[in-house]
C-alpha cells in the first residue's frame, strides 16, 4: 500500500488576469476562480441559450493505480466500478459505516488507472478517508491536479462550440475520450446528465490559454461561478458541503444515479439496502420558489413545527427567488406552500423550468 497526495487547498488559476480579465475573483469550492466577467445576467443567459466557458480550477483529480484498484474502489463508493467500461464514468457517494455521506465524486475508468474527479474542497478529506481503508491492497493514490488543468464548456450549444474548435463533441453522457488537438494531448469528458450539455477538457496547464482562446473564437463566452451557481440551482444539482452534508443519507438527496443495488459490498451498504427494502426515507431534497430571499439554513415549518430547511438560495436576474432544500414527505407535495422565516416557500419539482 502507498499513498501519495499533494495537498493543494487553494489552487490558483493558470489564466488569472492574463487572458480572461475577470471583473472579480473569489473562492469557490476551495479554489481561486473567476466570479464574474460581464454582468451576471448576461452570463446566465449564455449558459441557458449558448455556450459558456470557464476555468474549472476547483476540480481536483486523483489517480488510482495498482492491481487491486477496481475491487478496492468498488468497495468504497456507492456506484458500480467493477463493471465500468473503459472510457466511462459514474457518480457516487463515499459513506461511513452508518450510511452517512462523507463526500462525492465521479470515477472514470481510464484503462490502466481510475481517475477520481471531485471538488478541491473535498480532496484532502477524501484522500485521508481512503488512506484509512488501504490496508493490504495494491492501491496507490496520487493527486494530479497540478498537472491536469480543466476548462469547462456548458450550455445548449456546448457541443457545437467544441466541434468548431476542433475537439471531440459526439460523446455520450459519462464518456471520456482522448485526442490530439494542435499537437496537444487532451481528454474530453461529457457530464453525466442526458438533459443538460456539459463538457470538461483536461490537459497540461501550459496549454490553458491556447485552448481558452480557441473556444472563445468558436463562439463560447466566459462565465464565472456566480452564473454557474444560478444554473446549478435551476437544474437542481446539490453540492457536497452545502446541500449534501455528512449527516445526510444517500436516498434523502434524491441522487438515484449515485446508487447501484447489485454491485456487491461497500462501506455503508447495509444502511442503504435497509432503507431500500423498508421503503423511502422520511424527507428528501427538492426545489422551492420563495416569496423573498431567506438565509441559507432557514427552517421550513408546518403547523408550527420544523419540517425542512433551505440549503441553497439564489435570486435570478428575473428577480425570481429559487432554493434547494429538504422537506418531510408528508409536508412536501409539489405546490405546497409553507412558511420559511419571513418568506413563504412553495415546493417545486426539480429541475426548475425557467
Amino acid at each position: 500500500m502507498a499513498l501519495r497526495y499533494n495537498q493543494m487547498f487553494y489552487m490558483r488559476s493558470s489564466l488569472l488576469q492574463e487572458k480572461t480579465s475577470p471583473a472579480r475573483m473569489g473562492a469557490y469550492h476551495g479554489a481561486e476562480a473567476a466570479a464574474v466577467f460581464t454582468p451576471v445576467a448576461d452570463e446566465f443567459e449564455t449558459l441557458r441559450s449558448g455556450a459558456g466557458v470557464y476555468e474549472a480550477t476547483w476540480r481536483a483529480k486523483i489517480v488510482v493505480t495498482g492491481e487491486d484498484r477496481v475491487r478496492w474502489l468498488n468497495g468504497m463508493i456507492t456506484n458500480n466500478i467493477r463493471d465500468l467500461d473503459a472510457g466511462r464514468g459514474v457518480y457516487g457517494f463515499v459513506l461511513n459505516p452508518q450510511g452517512r455521506i462523507q463526500g462525492d465524486l465521479t470515477a472514470f475508468n481510464r484503462g490502466d488507472y481510475l481517475l477520481l474527479v471531485t471538488d478541491e474542497s473535498q480532496a484532502a478529506n477524501l484522500a485521508a478517508w481512503f488512506d484509512r481503508y488501504i490496508i493490504m491492497d495494491d492501491v496507490e493514490l496520487a493527486n494530479v491536479s497540478e498537472k491536469l488543468a480543466s476548462v469547462g464548456v456548458k450550455g445548449p450549444k456546448a457541443a457545437q462550440v467544441l466541434a468548431a474548435a476542433g475537439f471531440p463533441a459526439e460523446l455520450e453522457p459519462g464518456q471520456v475520450v482522448d485526442a490530439v488537438w494542435h499537437d496537444v494531448g487532451v481528454s474530453v469528458a461529457r457530464g453525466l446528465s442526458e438533459k443538460f450539455a456539459e463538457f470538461e477538457i483536461w490537459f497540461a496547464p501550459d496549454n490553458t490559454a491556447a485552448i481558452w482562446d480557441a473556444l472563445i473564437i468558436a463562439g463560447a463566452k466566459p462565465v464565472g461561478y456566480e452564473a454557474l451557481e444560478m444554473l446549478r440551482i435551476v437544474q437542481g444539482v446539490p453540492v457536497f458541503g452545502q446541500d449534501i452534508r455528512d449527516r445526510d443519507l444517500p436516498q434523502e438527496t434524491e441522487q438515484k444515479h449515485a446508487l447501484h443495488f447489485a454491485k456487491g459490498c461497500y462501506i455503508g451498504q447495509e444502511i442503504v439496502e435497509r432503507i431500500r427494502s423498508r421503503g423511502n426515507v422520511h424527507r428528501g431534497l427538492t426545489g422551492f420558489t420563495l416569496s423573498q430571499l431567506a438565509p441559507v439554513g432557514t427552517k421550513i415549518q408546518k403547523d408550527g413545527k420544523d419540517v425542512g430547511e433551505l440549503t441553497s438560495i439564489v435570486e435570478l436576474p428575473s428577480h425570481q427567488f429559487l432554493a434547494l432544500g429538504y422537506v418531510r414527505r408528508e409536508a412536501g407535495a409539489p405546490g405546497a406552500t409553507l412558511p420559511a422565516g419571513d418568506a413563504t416557500a412553495t415546493v417545486h419539482a426539480l429541475p426548475f423550468e425557467i
